[in-house]
């Protein structure tokens, strides 16, 4: 059982290059819903289970790859322990993450669905990050930590997929040196096993956006332009 894994290229140039495109062209894009060591950086969340799935497809259809790929049983066996390998997670909240030179994320540990579920004690199985664009620079590694000691550190590049016990507690360092425009950009997938009796507590897709009224109206406005297309070639 390991703390980590690493999958370099797990999504094609092609499909990273649309992913990336997609997020960061969208209105949604604001200061981050996050506290605390997030409250510099920017992008845009979404929580959902399995019923909000097809939502999650329909609004953002570059997903596919990476969901398809940070979900695998098999990537997330490798994490468990082999009577934990059947506990598949039901819930998940992704949040894209934009950091610009000089920025950094704080040591946590993830728990974003405590509050909504209603379970105290809520971590994820497991946390899957991709990352869609990496500047040139120094620091904004991704560190992992058990108590006091580091189990891990992973320094970012494009398209590598990373993958770590959610019990772990983690932070990135900070990025220095890179362009002033420059961005360093990953998604986040905080992935739960939540009760049976506490799910319905979830909602099946949620969107957390600080773009405001205006971001989210031209958001709307975009996936009727993308079904439009998409009925025209039908």
């Amino acid at each position: 059982m390991k703390p980590y894994t690493t999958a370099p290229g797990a999504i094609g140039a092609k499909p990273l290059a649309i992913m990336r495109e997609q997020l960061l062209g969208s209105p949604l894009v604001g200061d981050s819903t996050l506290a605390g060591s997030f409250r510099h950086s920017r992008g845009f969340a979404i929580t959902f289970t399995a019923a909000g799935r097809p939502e999650l497809d329909a609004r953002f259809p570059a997903l596919g790859p990476f969901l398809q790929a940070a979900t695998s049983p098999g990537a997330l066996a490798q994490l468990q322990p082999w009577y934990r390998r059947t506990v598949l997670p039901n819930a998940w909240y992704l949040n894209l993450l934009i950091i610009a030179d000089g920025g950094s994320v704080g040591r946590h540990l993830d728990g974003t669905l405590r509050g909504p579920s209603g379970e105290a004690d809520l971590v994820p199985v497991a946390v899957s990050v991709l990352y869609l664009q990496v500047p040139d620079g120094r620091g904004g590694a991704l560190q992992l930590l058990e108590g006091h000691r580091q189990v891990g550190s992973v320094q970012p590049r494009d398209g590598l997929l990373v993958h770590f016990q959610g019990r772990l507690d983690h932070q990135v360092t900070v990025l220095e040196g890179a362009a002033p425009d420059a961005r360093r950009v990953s998604l986040v997938l905080e992935q739960y096993r939540v009760a049976d009796a506490t799910l319905p507590r979830l909602p099946p897709f949620k969107l957390d956006s600080r773009a405001g009224f205006q971001g989210h109206l031209r958001a709307h406005q975009q996936q009727g332009a993308r079904a439009g297309r998409f009925d025209l070639e039908r």
